[in-house]
């Protein structure tokens, strides 16, 4: 009996191996919005040969049925490429004025600067008016120095004891 159950799972697994070679009816998802699929317009027909991402191989879908649509600008947002001969989507109107146009009045004249500097140094009082060029500081000396006696070869060595 395990056998044969071997058997039959072992000739039903080459058959799932091949389920993906068939073809897809296109259907949009939204009314009015069309599938394009290398310039052609796929809704509603029927294509075979599409792998997709299944496979690390591209290969190129047939499309029975479809019409061609013209090559229009690319869609991304941001991009115009004047080599295609359409004006950009969006962007300002350029009009040329007539020459003999009426002026508008000149502006009113406009100056606006500004500027930096340093904080003003706080008076000190304890410098003089006409200071000498050297001031000499006294020397304070608040914890004077004992002097240490030097070793002297003369000096007697202490008996031990």
């Amino acid at each position: 009996m395990r056998a044969m159950v071997l058997a039959a799972i072992l000739i039903g697994l080459p058959a799932t191996a091949f389920a993906g070679g068939g073809f897809d009816i296109v259907v949009p998802g939204r009314p009015g919005v069309p599938i394009i699929i290398n310039g052609i317009d796929a809704s509603y027909t029927v294509v075979e040969g599409v792998w997709g991402l299944g496979k690390n191989v591209q290969v190129q879908p047939t499309i029975y049925g479809g019409r061609y649509v013209a090559e229009r600008q690319p869609a991304e947002v941001g991009h115009y490429y004047p080599t295609l001969g359409l004006r950009p989507g969006y962007g300002r109107l350029e009009v040329e004025p007539p020459a003999n146009r009426k002026l508008p009045k000149p502006a009113e004249s406009y100056h606006q600067s500004w500027g930096a500097q340093s904080a003003p140094l706080p008076a000190q009082m304890d410098v003089p008016v006409d200071p000498p060029p050297v001031i000499l500081a006294p020397e304070i000396n608040d914890r004077p120095r004992r002097p240490r006696p030097r070793p002297h070869a003369e000096m007697p060595v202490k008996p031990p004891g």
